[in-house]
């Protein structure tokens, strides 16, 4: 029996569609995030039952956090972007988590600054408040050592390829690190949306790309570079016709991340058949529905799709680039 709901959503589902290919599938991953950061915190004394607990969101996270500070008797405070959902919202207000939003941008560099400003501002004011800095901090790292393990009892002994959006660095690179420790064969496959300065894309824009959580306009700090084997950058179109693909083959329906690494899996298993294929599903379709979803007539064939191979990031192109890591810029 769980001793609060936070554990019971955290866990993941690792669903077989080929021998060599498997999904991890979450309800929303950053919960494994929040969680072993709020504890760890808790457990080194940085913070006490009743502190609070801010920090910046565009919407996934915020969830997570709030739920771990339900779980954990902590008061939390989040400084969202304005594409934080009515869902949400009001699910942050009922577990009574506080929420700021600050005013739309034409950009999400520009939503990511004045976010990180106004946490700044709220910190100067409230100096007993603890910044959990997601985009930074390697303690958001520690609650996937669970993760790995699962997916090292659930995949046959063998060479393994991890498939995943790079977001925050806290969730693939914390994956990988483990199931290495653990002995394991890893190849690691980071997913960017173009746009992002984490991987240097950040000279090619994709306007209709809504998978911020997988990018970044600002730099990440916890993002190990070094961790990473190859990266994979896709559009939105790409990322769309991969998830559509991925609910009508397999039923899983997923976040457009979700179908951004089912595409990059796909590749990387056709130029390498060595490994067991595992690619990640960070949260569910439910909130693409009418940005994504909904035009699941205009997908596109992924049997037609293959990405761009270049060997310098000045040779980034839509509608979808990959490269050997490290790549010369």
């Amino acid at each position: 029996m769980h001793p609060h709901i936070a554990e019971a959503v955290k866990k993941p589902d690792l669903i077989s569609l080929e021998s060599d290919l498997a999904c991890l599938r979450f309800e929303t991953m950053k919960i494994y995030s929040a969680l072993g950061a709020v504890r760890h915190l808790l457990d080194t004394r940085a913070v006490q039952p009743g502190d609070t607990l801010i920090d910046s969101s565009s919407g996934i996270y915020a969830q997570a956090l709030a739920l771990a500070c339900h779980r954990y008797g902590m008061k939390c405070h989040i400084v969202g972007s304005t594409t934080v959902d009515r869902s949400t919202r009001v699910q942050l207000e009922i577990l009574g988590a506080t929420l700021e939003q600050v005013a739309p941008s034409k950009n999400l560099r520009l939503d990511q600054e004045l976010r990180v400003r106004r946490i700044a501002e709220i910190l100067a004011a409230n100096p007993s408040y603890h910044w959990m800095r997601q985009y930074h901090d390697a303690i958001h790292y520690y609650g996937y050592r669970e993760v790995a393990a699962s997916i090292d009892a659930g995949i046959p002994t063998g060479p393994l390829a991890l498939v995943g959006g790079v977001g925050s660095g806290a969730s693939t690179g914390a994956i990988a690190t483990y199931l290495r420790e653990a002995g394991r064969d890893v190849k690691l496959v980071g997913v960017q949306p173009f746009g992002s300065v984490t991987f240097g894309s950040e000279h090619v824009a994709d306007p209709d790309m809504i998978i911020a959580g997988i990018g970044s306009a600002i730099e990440f700090q916890n993002v190990r570079h070094d961790l990473y084997d190859r990266v994979h950058w896709v559009n939105f179109d790409c990322a769309v016709s991969g998830a559509v693909a991925l609910l009508r083959t397999s039923g899983i329906f997923a976040g457009l991340s979700a179908g951004a690494a089912y595409l990059s899996a796909l590749w990387e298993r056709r130029g390498d058949g060595s490994r067991t294929y595992v690619f990640i599903a960070a949260d569910t379709g439910h909130r693409y529905v009418d940005s994504a979803y909904a035009r699941h007539e205009q997908a596109l064939d992924i049997d037609t799709l293959k990405p761009h191979e270049i060997t310098s990031l000045d040779r980034l192109r839509h509608p979808w680039s990959t490269t050997a890591w490290p790549a010369t810029p």
